[in-house]
């Protein structure tokens, strides 16, 4: 593993290993070193347990960390190219963490320097890293990967954490309930990938009728900054509302995730039940990208 830019480029094998390398991690019974090595996070878009928890995974490791957080105080806005902003900053860092609003940023990123490259969430695209965490907070919740039933509730469309997530699944022969607003559903690629997989998905619209089947519920908010007509998102923002009322018929291992920020799609009053894991998920994102800092800067032996 030279970059980490799309949940395509992992076999299942690449997962297992850094999860188990996770687990390490949290018990303290891997330490990996970086104290040579200095991370850049390059974040063109906000961000706030992404770019926190790749700094705390840095130090935590050891290292260093140099951010930029936009474009205003930058050589950007006197019109140097991102080539050779991204050239310019491979020349003081050993990794570069990027978030783009531009699909595709952080591969043609991986192909311009030197040095490794992790894709921290580009547009309606990939988030791999957040896909990995979620998938060390599914293996510690259920105790396994494999036969679960998921639900996958909100945009869908450009939801980037469940397009990563829904793809790194897919060889754990998962069965998927997709729920979303009419034109906020999962991409046909998508689709056509779990068909090719044989993998068993529905597209429904009621919740409350599937939920006492799954074993866990993936929670998105609806992405109010990619639409370009605010009022067609005030016209579905609060399609999908979970609610404590909703949960009294669960399975017991039944937990419900969310990458995070939350608007209105979870009820506050969820956050006491014993399903909510949303929190311990963003933990859970520390050693996951502790892991794959080590992965790739060699640290893991």
């Amino acid at each position: 593993m030279n970059d980490l830019i799309s949940m395509r480029d992992l076999s299942k094998d690449e997962v297992l290993y850094l999860i188990d390398l996770s687990e390490k991690i949290e018990k303290g019974e891997c330490k990996p070193d970086m104290s040579r090595k200095l991370a850049a996070l390059m974040f063109y878009e906000p961000s706030t347990r992404t770019h926190f928890s790749f700094a705390t995974a840095m130090k935590k490791l050891g290292g260093q960390t140099i951010t930029m957080r936009g474009t205003a105080s930058t050589s950007v806005q006197k019109g140097e190219s991102f080539a050779d902003t991204l050239l310019t900053i491979a020349q003081y860092a050993d990794l570069i963490v990027i978030r783009s609003a531009i699909e595709g940023a952080a591969r043609y990123a991986a192909e311009t320097v030197p040095i490794p490259v992790i894709n921290a969430g580009d547009g309606a695209n990939q988030h791999p890293t957040q896909a990995l965490l979620d998938i060390f907070s599914i293996k510690k919740t259920q105790k396994k990967l494999e036969d679960l039933t998921i639900g996958v509730v909100g945009d869908l469309k450009f939801g980037r954490t469940v397009h990563s997530l829904v793809q790194a699944l897919s060889d754990f022969n998962p069965r998927f309930y997709f729920a979303s607003p009419s034109h906020l559903k999962m991409p046909p690629y998508i689709l056509d990938d779990l068909t090719q997989k044989k993998i068993a998905f529905e597209e429904i619209r009621e919740v409350e009728k599937y939920i006492n089947t799954f074993d866990l519920m993936y929670v998105t908010r609806i992405q109010k900054e990619r639409f370009a007509d605010p009022e067609d998102y005030e016209k579905i923002k609060g399609s999908y509302i979970i609610s404590e009322s909703m949960l009294k018929e669960v399975k017991k291992n039944f937990k419900i995730l969310h990458p995070l920020p939350r608007v209105d799609e979870i009820s506050t009053d969820v956050d006491a039940t014993p399903y909510a894991y949303y929190f311990q998920q963003a933990r859970n994102g520390v050693y996951m990208r502790q892991a794959i800092i080590a992965a790739l800067l060699g640290g893991d032996k």
